[in-house]
């Protein structure tokens, strides 16, 4: 039996970098996200490939829908190995602190804090109980480094990643590593940066304070890094600066 990475919040950017490098290390993948077409084409050009993948529609913004998700990937391959939760938002979510209030935080916390906690229950005791495993989660800088103006899923985000340091030291020595990306990058390829017109591209990326834009297979070659490696509990995209 193959392993299995299963790509929560898969898209063409760094879900289909990751699901070529884990594939090629012989893993099969499971694609989630809510697109069921988009999906499908995904798993059909990996398929092109030689790489066993299956798509699983799933809206992540509600937590009920995360473990029934698990249970369909287990149905299907009977374990999950590595975990990788991405739902980036595809549309601007920042706002202001003063402006933010308990109901559009609570979408928020429901895909970037609930959902991912309600996967990890899902999946640790069978990682725990064959002695390997991983579960890695993407977040934004503002989880990080909290700034004026530019709350919103910045809290969420914060919640999971205080959530997977604990993790880290909880289950490494089951052979479990738990991890997290924090990011203050574009990927390449991905929906957020299709989207763009070149001038946008320009704007944001210009200058030496522009935003980095990063490659996706180098991404996917460092969260393979991480989970082979087993050894640093979060990567941050640019490094923080030394002080």
């Amino acid at each position: 039996m193959s392993k299995v990475l299963a790509i929560f919040g898969a898209g063409s950017g760094l879900g289909t970098a990751l699901a070529r490098r884990f594939g090629k290390e012989g893993f099969s993948i499971a694609l989630v996200a809510r697109s069921a077409d988009r999906l499908q084409a995904m798993a059909a050009e990996l398929g092109a490939e030689g790489i066993d993948a299956t798509s699983f529609p799933a809206d992540l913004s509600n937590p009920a829908n995360a473990a029934t998700v698990v249970q369909e990937i287990k149905d299907r391959y009977g374990r999950i190995d590595v975990v990788s939760y991405q739902p980036l938002p595809g549309e601007t979510a920042f706002v202001p602190a003063a402006e933010l209030d308990a109901e559009r935080l609570a979408h928020w916390v429901n895909l970037f804090l609930l959902s991912p906690v309600a996967i990890a229950h899902a999946v640790l005791p069978g990682m725990t109980e064959r002695g390997t495993g991983g579960f890695i989660v993407t977040g934004g800088f503002t989880a990080a480094d909290p700034q004026p103006y530019i709350s919103g899923i910045g809290p969420a985000m914060a919640g999971i990643r205080n959530f997977v340091h604990s993790l880290h030291g909880e289950v490494a020595d089951a052979g479990v590593y738990a991890g997290v990306v924090t990011l203050s990058a574009l990927i390449k390829h991905s929906e957020a940066y299709n989207a763009m017109s070149p001038e946008q591209l320009a704007e944001i990326t210009g200058g030496t304070t522009g935003m980095h834009v990063i490659d996706p297979a180098e991404l996917a070659e460092t969260y393979w890094r991480l989970f082979t490696d087993r050894t640093q509990t979060e990567y941050r995209i640019p490094a923080p600066a030394a002080h």
